[in-house]
């Protein structure tokens, strides 16, 4: 149904030689009613596309676009880019979805909209208030793609329809070019037309989807000389003569516009098509072109060029009293005015939404706007803006104008342009308060409140280029006699601008400089915890003892009162993990910092300390601990609307700590979600690094190493060492990796690099860096001593932490360095630390490895223990390569080993192979279901396609697995 959203008119032009394209059309609305394929058909949605140059007719084709989807029962959401207008945010966004929420009040707007309300209503110019949170450019996209994909299921089927997307606001067009795509599995037809000639440099990503194969644009070409004279004739009468409307088409080139519009002057001139005609028709040709259209107007008289000179000036604010105002005429003469504008055709015949007075054109309305004298644009721009706040149209629309007036130093133009800048920062569309703090800035503001400015415009650029946000919060605290709050915020930002840019040194410097130049305490605690911060994640810090001294004596001091006490508390809590102390302290410290409350999306604070408190439990054997407090910090950036370079971090964290656990398939799920969302954020970003070490290391586990070393040269990993500390480390990721290749000498290279860098620093921990235990492995066959000697240092280092999970990994490495009759001893005490630990896959690879050194030893009924223990916890981590080697020491040691046995089990997914094995060792589907934390109903239908594949049903599964000997398997699974 149409709910009124879309007026449609009844009587429409015939559009001639466009067959094509409504063909075209007619079949879309058929799929998207489902009736295309029969009256059972489910409805499929997709995208249609319309390209042409300057009045080829887009926009009465999709004038026809629209009557056809309300004629079909289709919900019509319509937009139109304009050309003064497209350095709005969200201003196409707005008119699609604002008059379906415009019957709500903001009760029921909140019901609507549910969580996401804060998030997208100010996008949507829903709320005027400046306040609250401010959520990023991904966050407000992803409640868009919510808003709209409710309404497209709501009140299916449903058409949007773009005209002139050349001329969207940028935030607008980067939405539906990521949203269109999907229409295809929703009950909605995206239609948009726009001009491939006059698309911005910026929305060259529209193109994509806009020309890719299966929806290339259809181009409307100039009409043939038949069409123009069926135009020509419906005008003028039947008579005219052929070679008049041959002379038609020569003029207008068959362009669809000129052609309707030189009829209608043929008409009003009386002129019939005859021979005589012709020096008539050739001036009334020159009149329906840009310079023509313009002579039109100034026929009709000042008060009429005035009043159009007024509507283009305002674009979509031009409401009849507005425009009087600005046309410096009274209301009455207005309306008449008007009245001749629209029977002169330079004024559509209706008012548009809100009552909003229109060209009939696009055309007209730039011919219009680009013949109005400069100087006098100007000055109807700035009355203009004065007019539309009066009007209580709110800051930004004014600021649009705002930006086409000369610079004055007026306060008035200051305020108004930082409302509108502070509105777009609430709505998510940064790049929008950059262009008008910038043309605040040039204003300029007054001496006092420069620094504020510049800190305002440093923040909105801080997303898009950071690099430039270091200039300017330089600038702001260079200004004299800046408020103390405001340097603490400019501090902060310029700290954290710097540590983006991978200037951490200078990060950590310019805070320990603020802490030391003011007299305030809160200030200097503040600024201690910032220098604390970015030294700790420095990676080429120069006394990273004394500072970790200087730490651990302020904490000591502190009980947690306020958050600049509980950040420090929180690195020192990670400066016990990273140093190697023992992990109870760490712990403490950890859980103080928690006292309090440690938010991940505080104003003017950084959530690395959280973070880092919460990987603080992982490495300290608490994974859960940290998975509940990772879990507690994403839904508060998911709430705010930080959904992208924040969500990316979480993500792949949260994957690690899965990795660490042993949820090997889990774990790659999430990191390469991360990864997604750090490729959609663009640039970078430093989630960047710490996803794809995380994602190589999870595919080594899996045995999947060509596909690593693929990820690796992809992002050229390992090529680029970057100044800020991450985790995992990267040089030593790609030194597993080169080890995993069997390219030790490179591997030793590299790790020989961290080791210095490191140790220099203090940090010897093997649980949060192995670099030593990896070393040791890449020099066992070249310098046997020196590898034990690295690997039995390594084991000290890992009892110092002491986690089970640090010495277990320890004692293993030790245990294949040292080999030997050692070994078996190293390999059992590795087992009984991992038994205690949460990590699920380094208990598999050492049971793995202890089973087969007891095989080697000639011990093969306690070999069959650990390798059918090992195989499970293989399998039950999607580790496939380890399963494998579990699998294959098992045939070497004559025991037939658990595995499908079935050509089909190369299509099984991971999780379809885990549930089948385990139905293999005997468990119900419920014990499965506890194992892989799902739904019981969920694994009965992993073991139903699991049939499929293999052509069998259920009953019959059990007899294509393979079983082990009964004499030689211990009595069933062990529970861990």
């Amino acid at each position: 149904m149409n709910h009124g959203w879309e007026h449609v008119r009844d009587v429409r032009r015939e559009l001639l030689e466009r067959n094509t394209e409504l063909d075209a059309l007619e079949r879309a609305l058929s799929r998207l009613r489902g009736t295309a394929g029969g009256p059972v058909a489910a409805q499929r949605g997709g995208l249609l596309s319309f390209a042409g140059s300057a009045g080829m007719g887009k926009t009465a084709l999709l004038a026809e676009v629209r009557a056809r989807a309300a004629a079909h029962g289709c919900t019509v959401l319509s937009a139109r880019g304009n050309e003064q207008e497209h350095g709005m945010a969200f201003h196409v966004v707005r008119q699609l979805v604002q008059p379906v929420l415009a019957g709500y009040d903001e009760a029921t707007c909140r019901t609507v909209l549910g969580s996401w309300y804060d998030i997208v209503a100010p996008a949507l110019g829903l709320v005027a208030d400046a306040g609250g949170s401010s959520p990023d450019p991904t966050g407000v996209r992803d409640g868009l793609d919510w808003l709209v994909t409710r309404l497209a299921v709501q009140q299916a089927p449903t058409v949007l329809v773009m005209d002139d997307a050349q001329w969207a606001d940028q935030e607008s067009l980067s939405w539906l070019t990521a949203f269109a795509p999907r229409a295809e599995d929703l009950p909605m037809l995206v239609v948009v037309a726009y001009r491939p000639d006059e698309l911005p440099r910026s929305a060259a990503a529209f193109r994509k989807p806009a020309e890719r194969h299966a929806s290339r644009p259809y181009v409307l070409t100039p009409l043939t000389c038949d069409a123009v004279s069926s135009i020509i004739r419906d005008a003028v009468g039947d008579e005219a003569e052929e070679k008049f409307c041959t002379e038609c088409w020569a003029v207008t080139d068959g362009n669809p516009f000129e052609a309707v519009e030189l009829a209608a002057g043929l008409r009003e001139r009386g002129l019939k098509g005859c021979r005589d005609d012709l020096p008539a028709l050739r001036e009334l040709g020159s009149a329906v072109k840009g310079k023509g259209l313009v002579e039109r107007l100034d026929r009709l008289g000042g008060a009429a060029v005035r009043l159009a000179w007024a509507v283009a000036v305002l674009g979509t604010s031009a409401t009849p009293e507005v425009t009087a105002g600005v046309a410096a005429l009274g209301s009455e003469s207005g309306v008449d005015v008007v009245a001749q504008l629209r029977e002169a055709r330079i004024l559509a015949p209706d008012e548009g939404p809100d009552g909003i007075l229109q060209f009939a054109h696009p055309l007209i309305a730039t011919a219009v706007h680009r013949a109005i004298p400069t100087a006098l644009r100007v000055g109807m721009h700035n009355v203009a803006a004065e007019a539309v706040v009066e009007a209580g149209l709110g800051p930004t629309v004014a600021a649009r104008h705002l930006l086409e007036v000369p610079c004055e130093g007026d306060d008035w133009v200051v305020q108004r342009l930082r409302q509108a800048a502070q509105e777009y920062v609430r709505a998510g569309a940064p790049d929008a308060a950059r262009r008008f703090l910038t043309r605040a800035l040039r204003e300029p503001p007054s001496p006092e409140d420069r620094a504020a400015v510049l800190f305002e415009l440093g923040a909105a650029t801080f997303l898009a280029a950071p690099e430039v946000t270091v200039n300017y919060l330089r600038e702001a605290l260079a200004e004299p006699d800046v408020e103390p709050e405001l340097r603490e915020a400019i501090t902060y930002r310029l700290a954290q601008a710097l540590a983006h840019t991978d200037q951490v040194a200078e990060a950590a410097a310019v805070a320990a400089e603020e802490a030391r130049r003011t007299s305030l305490p809160a200030t200097r605690l503040r600024m201690q915890a910032e220098n604390f911060v970015w030294s700790a994640f420095r990676a080429d810090e120069p006394d990273s003892a004394a500072r970790s001294r200087r730490l651990a004596r302020l904490a000591d001091h502190l009980t947690g009162d306020g958050p600049a006490e509980r950040y420090i508390l929180g690195l020192r809590a990670w400066d016990c993990v990273v140093h190697g102390e023992p992990a109870a302290t760490a712990l403490r410290y950890a859980e103080d910092a928690l006292v309090g409350g440690l938010s991940w999306t505080e104003d003017n604070r950084g959530f690395e300390v959280p973070v880092a408190v919460a990987m603080t439990f992982m490495y300290c054997d608490q994974p859960g601990r940290a998975e509940e407090l990772f879990t507690r910090g994403m839904a508060e950036c998911e709430r705010k609307g930080w959904r992208g370079a924040h969500l990316a971090f979480g993500h792949a964290l949260l994957g690690y700590i899965r990795y660490r656990r042993g949820a090997l398939v889990e774990a790659e799920a999430l990191v390469r979600e991360g990864l997604r969302i750090a490729e959609r954020v663009g640039g970078a970003v430093p989630a960047q690094w710490y996803a794809i070490g995380i994602l190589i290391e999870i595919l080594l586990a899996r045995g999947r190493i060509e596909e690593a070393q693929e990820i690796a040269d992809h992002f050229g990993y390992g090529e680029v060492v970057p100044n800020a500390v991450v985790y995992p480390d990267s040089r030593t990721v790609y030194s597993e990796l080169l080890l995993a290749r069997g390219l030790h000498r490179h591997a030793e290279h590299h790790l020989k690099a961290v080791g210095r860098r490191l140790d220099a620093r203090g940090m010897r921990n093997p649980a949060w860096c192995p670099w030593q235990l990896l070393l040791a492995r890449a020099t066992a066959l070249t310098d046997s001593p020196h590898a034990i000697e690295l690997a039995e240092e390594g084991v000290r280092r890992a009892r110092r932490f002491g986690t089970a999970t640090a010495i277990g990994e320890a004692l293993h490495c030790a245990a294949n360095v040292i080999g030997g009759g050692r070994a078996l001893k190293l390999l059992a005490e590795a087992v009984r630390e991992l038994e205690h630990s949460p990590a699920g896959y380094a208990l598999a690879e050492a049971l793995v490895d202890h089973g087969a050194a007891l095989r080697r030893a000639g011990l093969p009924q306690d070999a069959a223990e650990r390798l059918y223990r090992g195989l499970e916890g293989a399998v039950h981590c999607g580790a496939d390569a380890l399963a494998e080697r579990a699998r294959d020491e098992l045939s070497a040691a004559g025991l037939r080993p658990l595995q499908l046995h079935s050509t089909g089990t190369d299509a099984l997914t991971s999780q379809e192979r885990v549930a089948a094995e385990r139905l293999a060792l005997g468990w119900d589907t419920g014990r499965i279901a506890e194992e892989l934390a799902t739904p019981e109903t969920v694994v009965t239908r992993l073991l139903s396609s699991v049939c499929r594949k293999m052509g069998t049903d259920y009953a019959g599964l059990p007899r294509l697995l393979e079983t082990a000997d009964p004499a030689t398997v211990p009595d069933g699974p062990p529970r861990r």
